[in-house]
């Protein structure tokens, strides 16, 4: 795809989202001793984010319906350099709770809008490209954003990343200003309606298998710096390595992802959970190892995101007449599945499992998206058939 200056703006504003959303995983250890809680409730911190990502979607899509998309964006990310500010200066967890919930308001909005005004500036072929290529920012954070915070954490404190992240917000917000047409605001079908569109059975459909997809890669990489630490006997620089690696295999899988859901959005996610679902067993046996945790770990994020572009596309398609309100909501979605998974791998921990058993139960979600997937295809085709 040629360089589109807003599709680029937009890929900068979801970069400086992805380093924020998934910063504090790889600085989990030193948050948790910094403010004497637990790894568990530390962890907390990326559930507390997810769900305000999921309160916030709705609720910041419902209330600026009439704001042109322009304006909108950059207002999105003032909000998210607010909550990056505050998280730098937060003294004790629950500040730093209250910060998180605050950076995390925008979240929803910003993508779910930014996947309409992406995909309305390219060829209708090509929607799900342009929607790739917005997200192919979240997906560059986990290989430099994220590492470089857990570095900067690492020696200088984890504020001192928060601090690095404020800085990203306001550059994002100058590319926004200058790159982004004025894109008017869609003409509104109305609030309830918007709403009622939601409770159709494809779009709920659409939703849960984002909840389960996004809840199968969280359950184990919320924990995948302690992971590391304890099974692998890694070091700091070997950690850091390996954040980057795995933001690697997201943006490979963002960009596969992306092209294969322009051809067939039910063969994407088939292939990708089956994927997700057999590296997941296996980490559980590979973590032992360096080499071969490294390698599981690349084809776990290749899967992982390849996820990302059907599974949008899925919901802008089952909600063409509302899609602003269902896209933002389904990043809610991605969200509240992240907050699942972050809970259920700290439910494995409390437990007493063990971390393999985290890989297991990621596994477990994986497979019950699969199911899902197959499902849904099977009573898509029986519906063809009876209105033939």
């Amino acid at each position: 795809m040629r360089i589109n200056p807003p599709l680029v703006a937009l890929a900068m504003g979801a970069f400086g989202i992805g380093v924020t959303e998934f910063a504090p995983m790889g600085m989990l250890p030193g948050i948790a001793a910094d403010l004497g809680v637990s790894i568990p409730a530390a962890g907390l911190l990326v559930s507390a984010y997810a769900l305000g990502v999921l309160l916030g979607a709705p609720l910041m899509t419902l209330t600026t319906g009439r704001i042109p998309r322009r304006y909108l964006l950059i207002g999105l990310m003032a909000i998210f350099t607010l909550g990056n500010l505050m998280s730098a200066l937060a003294t004790d967890y629950y500040s730093l709770l209250v910060a998180r919930v605050v950076t995390s308001l925008n979240h929803g909005a910003f993508f779910g809008v930014g996947s309409i005004v992406a995909a309305s500036v390219v060829a209708p072929e090509k929607r799900a490209g342009a929607v790739a290529a917005m997200f192919m920012g979240l997906t560059l954070a986990t290989i430099g954003g994220v590492p470089l915070a857990a570095w900067f954490g690492e020696l200088f404190g984890w504020r001192s990343a928060f601090w690095g992240i404020t800085g990203l917000g306001v550059v994002a917000m100058a590319a926004l200003w200058f790159a982004l047409p004025n894109v008017p605001a869609p003409k509104s079908i109305g609030v309830l309606a918007e709403i009622q569109v939601l409770g159709r059975g494809p779009v709920l459909g659409a939703l849960a298998l984002t909840v389960v997809g996004s809840g199968a890669m969280f359950t184990v990489f919320t924990y995948i710096a302690p992971i590391l630490s304890s099974e692998t006997h890694a070091s700091t620089t070997f950690i850091t390595a390996m954040l980057v690696l795995f933001g690697v295999g997201l943006t490979l899988g963002n960009m596969w992802g992306g092209k294969a859901a322009d051809r067939s959005i039910d063969r994407t996610l088939i292939v990708s959970l089956s994927v997700l679902i057999l590296v997941l067993l296996a980490f559980t046996v590979l973590m032992r190892w360096p080499l071969p945790a490294a390698v599981a770990i690349l084809i776990w994020g290749i899967a992982s995101f390849a996820l990302v572009p059907p599974l949008q596309m899925r919901v802008m398609e089952a909600a063409k007449d509302a899609p602003n309100l269902a896209s933002a909501v389904n990043i809610g979605a991605f969200n509240l599945g992240n907050a699942i998974g972050a809970a259920l791998g700290g439910a494995v921990i409390n437990a007493g499992l063990g971390y393999p058993a985290i890989s297991l139960a990621g596994a477990a979600m994986a497979g019950l998206g699969l199911l899902m997937v197959l499902a849904f295809a099977w009573r898509s085709r029986v519906v063809a058939a009876a209105a033939v």
